[in-house]
């Protein structure tokens, strides 16, 4: 099945990709973007979202997303011109870790794609890169609420040291040379409206569009993913979003 089959529905009724509600995502942007004048990248971008939500409102903003997969370009390019930013919005598809620019950003955004990295301390690495003095990091990171058990580890595909507690994460990214000035854990209810719309609005639009090749296999998918989360990680692994600064 293509994965894109199953992430459309998801993301139209989720649009952000990870476990944040839509007024963390404002709280998060708000807090990076104090003047309204700055420029943006998003290392490892998906559709854009994180973009969209920066540039809405502060035409000062420019904004740069890079991902190997230009699926959801065409849709964010679209949404930029609606609000008047389309030529505020570069999108380039390519390896975020191979991705070189010609000026420092401002603000520098990974939320949820440390893996494109290697990991949580690479992509502060890439990031520092690109950062202009003064400028932020917004980083979204995975945890263990808990030690793991098998059956989340299974789920996961992970090791148990794929991931630390929050407490080591925030201490490996102070000790890295960062110092958080803000930060978002994950709540349950974000949790579960970000997978009840991975499982359960894919799994309606396959009960809404049975004669699509493709319907059997994403109501198939999604069931998969219900029983991964409910039976695997749920409440084992959180996700932190840091807004972080370089020390002096």
């Amino acid at each position: 099945m293509d994965r894109q089959s199953f992430a459309r529905p998801a993301r139209a009724a989720h649009p952000i990709v990870g476990p944040l509600s839509d007024a963390s995502v404002a709280k998060l942007i708000d807090r990076a973007l104090a003047r309204g004048d700055e420029r943006v990248l998003d290392l490892g971008c998906g559709e854009g979202e994180w973009l969209l939500r920066a540039l809405a409102g502060r035409p000062g903003v420019t904004a740069e997303g890079v991902d190997v997969v230009d699926a959801g370009f065409a849709r964010a390019r679209e949404a930029a011109a609606r609000m008047g930013a389309g030529d505020r919005l570069v999108l380039h598809r390519q390896d975020a870790s191979a991705y070189t620019a010609s000026a420092p950003f401002d603000v520098v955004l990974s939320v949820g794609a440390t893996h494109a990295f290697g990991g949580l301390l690479p992509t502060l690495a890439a990031a520092r890169a690109h950062l202009a003095p003064g400028g932020c990091v917004i980083v979204g990171e995975g945890f263990w609420e808990r030690p793991p058990g098998t059956a989340t580890l299974d789920v996961l595909e992970a090791a148990p040291d794929d991931y630390d507690d929050l407490a080591t994460t925030v201490d490996r990214v102070v000790a890295d040379g960062w110092v958080p000035v803000h930060g978002h854990v994950s709540t349950p209810e974000e949790w579960n409206d970000f997978e009840w719309a991975w499982s359960g609005a894919t799994a309606q639009w396959a009960l809404d569009h049975p004669e699509d090749p493709v319907s059997a296999d994403v109501l198939e998918a999604a069931a998969e993913h219900r029983t991964g989360w409910l039976n695997g990680y749920r409440g084992t692994l959180g996700f932190v979003t840091l807004v972080l600064r370089q020390s002096p």
